[in-house]
């Protein structure tokens, strides 16, 4: 299914990516906000929204050129927040 507002979206964006342990196994999580979006605050609070005490933070950063062509070539971790990848 084609959504042109997706695609709209993402040239107006920014990827970031989330680096956090959750019961002390390694997690990342690729989330598209907003550009000028304050990433790091938001992204800090709803990974302790959603996954409470039991993730802990390692880093929140903006995604390299690299990083995006993956992703948006499908190359790099699907969004899995959920700590069972379902």
């Amino acid at each position: 299914m084609y959504l042109p507002a997706m695609a709209t979206f993402f040239k107006t964006s920014r990827l970031w990516i989330v680096d956090y342990t959750w019961r002390g196994a390694p997690r990342r999580w690729y989330r598209a906000l907003p550009a000028g979006a304050d990433g790091a605050e938001m992204l800090a609070n709803e990974l302790a929204d959603v996954q409470g005490p039991q993730a802990r933070l390692v880093a929140i950063r903006p995604a390299t050129p690299e990083e995006e062509t993956d992703y948006l070539h499908g190359k790099a971790p699907r969004h899995i927040v959920c700590p069972t990848g379902r």
